[in-house]
């Protein structure tokens, strides 16, 4: 059974930090995929970082350079680092999981089935 539990949101200014983590239990296959997501009120849900276990990542043009996605697979967490945080990096972050996902199709959300609860940031 896969549980993914996201913390780490926050209120922030423009130009800070903030590390979201992500706790999943029942991700223990070689196979699985990761993915960062969040969705801002009045918009569709949009790919923000995608990795595979074996390390392989992709994000979206809007954040390439200051995030950062990984994980710590002996704490069974996934971290998405935020740099340089803008005012419209602000929404609903949600974690997500998938067995068997191409590098190319990582960013989509319909090829995800487990998700966590979101964590919501807020930059100003």
């Amino acid at each position: 059974h896969v549980q993914l539990v996201e913390s780490g949101g926050g209120s922030v200014q423009a130009g800070g930090s903030l590390n979201l983590s992500c706790v999943m239990t029942g991700v223990t296959h070689s196979r699985y995929c990761l993915g960062w997501f969040r969705q801002a009120p009045g918009k569709e849900r949009e790919g923000v970082a995608g990795m595979n276990i074996g390390g392989s990542t992709i994000y979206a043009r809007s954040v390439e350079g200051r995030f950062t996605i990984s994980t710590d697979n002996a704490k069974g967490t996934l971290y998405l680092q935020m740099n340089t945080l803008k005012p419209e990096d602000t929404a609903m972050y949600y974690c997500a999981a998938a067995r068997d996902i191409l590098r190319s199709s990582r960013l989509s959300p319909a090829r995800y089935n487990y998700w966590g609860q979101g964590t919501q940031v807020t930059v100003s």
